[in-house]
């Protein structure tokens, strides 16, 4: 049965890098290829060839083929699109949150589920600026420095995946989030001095919400429990926790209370010696007016 099909212009512009499939992301690659499998059953069901769907949907027919043989992450306008094509009401395109995740590598996933699912996190960064707090200009700069470096493709993945976490600040009801930066990481000008003005506008924004305590390490501190680096705290609604130090049991992800006690202790003698909130917001004011 032939279907007619509107005529569109085709988008013929480079694939944007950052979608294409980790092929070590089992479960990554299982998903996307469910997907695609989709995709090709209903349009086969349709009656459209794949050159046919790729005029309807505006792109070039060889991305149709990647996308139904599962080598492409299809982007949510994609399925939209195609939800639309296909006329599928609605199903194609309840996909695509699903589908945009598969996009992160695994331990960013795993790591932003435990975020999504604490009720508080508590978190004291030795060096550079916690994950959550980074404006993505300051990400993509920090994972293009790395070194050996990175395709762009995967630095335009990994930035995805890090201000994607940062959703969490949308959340209701909030969860109770606290952050312990040190003063030489808000002074560093990662990414230039209007990607660093940019920061320093984010961290003013997020220390003045209401379930968010923000505060800064000065560094005319002496020695404090942070100097082995980073200590992180997540609690949930169950009553459990997970914490991590850098210095601590190996820097292994701990759940015993014994252990998270002692994060604990360490993280609040941190606070105690950090600049107080209100002052840590006119202490980033200031280095505004600096810049």
């Amino acid at each position: 049965m032939d279907k007619r099909v509107d005529v569109v212009e085709v988008r013929d512009e480079p694939e944007e890098p950052g979608w294409e499939v980790d092929p070590e992301d089992e479960q990554g690659v299982a998903l996307v290829t469910f997907v695609g499998r989709q995709l090709r059953a209903r349009r086969e069901a349709s009656g459209l060839r794949a050159a046919e769907f790729a005029t309807a949907m505006g792109y070039g027919e060889g991305l149709v083929y990647k996308v139904e043989s599962g080598k492409r992450i299809p982007r949510p306008e994609y399925l939209e699109k195609a939800d639309e094509v296909l006329g599928a009401g609605g199903a194609v395109a309840a996909m695509k949150d699903d589908v945009a995740e598969a996009r992160y590598p695994k331990k960013v996933r795993d790591l932003a589920d435990m975020e999504a699912r604490a009720v508080e996190i508590g978190a004291y960064v030795a060096h550079g600026l916690h994950g959550l707090l980074q404006t993505e200009g300051h990400a993509r700069a920090l994972f293009e420095a790395r070194r050996p470096a990175y395709a762009q493709g995967e630095v335009e993945r990994m930035t995805a995946a890090r201000t994607a976490r940062q959703s969490i600040f949308d959340r209701l009801p909030g969860p109770t989030l606290s952050f312990v930066q040190e003063e030489s990481a808000l002074r560093r000008p990662i990414g230039g001095t209007m990607e660093w003005r940019q920061q320093l506008e984010r961290l003013v924004q997020i220390g003045q919400l209401r379930n968010v305590t923000l505060q800064v390490m000065p560094t005319y501190r002496e020695a404090h429990p942070g100097m082995d680096g980073k200590i992180e705290l997540l609690k949930f609604q169950d009553g459990t926790a997970v914490g991590r130090s850098e210095g601590a049991f190996n820097g292994r992800p701990v759940t015993d209370p014994k252990q998270l006690r002692i994060l604990e202790m360490r993280y609040g003698i941190i606070r105690a010696e950090a600049l107080a909130p209100g002052e840590t917001l006119a202490f980033i004011e200031q280095l505004l007016g600096e810049t």
